[in-house]
């Protein structure tokens, strides 16, 4: 009798245990979740473009296009510059409406 009621109370101790880090994982992650979306929808709404993963990308490419322009640009290599200012800025103002 004396052990089934400590494997019992072991068992509910691990549970709660187990519960709470669940539970506050699952509150972090909601959390984070929101803070994300909230990011999204703020970042779509002052460039006036979808909220959708396929515009986010474009979003990145076209930075990363801008920023291979400036790196030209601090190489000396306007053209390399303009082209690819040119194709960043075309990108970018594809998906800003």
């Amino acid at each position: 009798m004396q052990v089934e009621g400590f494997s019992e109370w072991l068992g509910q101790v691990l549970g709660s245990i187990i519960r709470f880090i669940v539970d506050g994982l699952s509150g972090l992650f909601n959390w984070l979740s929101r803070a994300s979306a909230n990011f999204v929808d703020g970042l779509a709404g002052a460039l006036g473009m979808d909220t959708s993963i396929v515009s986010i990308a474009i979003l990145i490419f076209g930075l990363i296009l801008l920023w291979s322009a400036i790196r030209a640009f601090l190489n000396a290599s306007f053209i390399m510059g303009i082209i690819w200012l040119m194709l960043g800025l075309w990108l970018l103002s594809w998906i800003i409406h």
